[in-house]
């Protein structure tokens, strides 16, 4: 399976932060990103771990960002 992460950098604690959208429950943090891809790839196991055959066949296909711009 493949899923996309969302990862960014919190300004307070200088850690990674990464969330897998479609999948509930899926987000954790880290101070490297090699690091945080370990933990994504822990992460995601576990919560699949958790799900039944039929929840894991009704995830939401993940398409991605979009960028939208405001004047403000």
């Amino acid at each position: 399976m493949l899923f996309t992460a969302q990862i960014e950098k919190d300004r307070e604690t200088g850690l990674y932060v990464g969330t897998v959208p479609n999948l509930p429950g899926a987000h954790t943090q880290a101070s490297t990103l090699d690091e945080l891809q370990k933990n994504l790839k822990e992460v995601i196991e576990l919560c699949l771990e958790e799900m039944t055959p039929e929840e894991i066949k009704d995830i939401n296909e993940f398409i991605g960002f979009q960028q939208i711009s405001i004047s403000a």
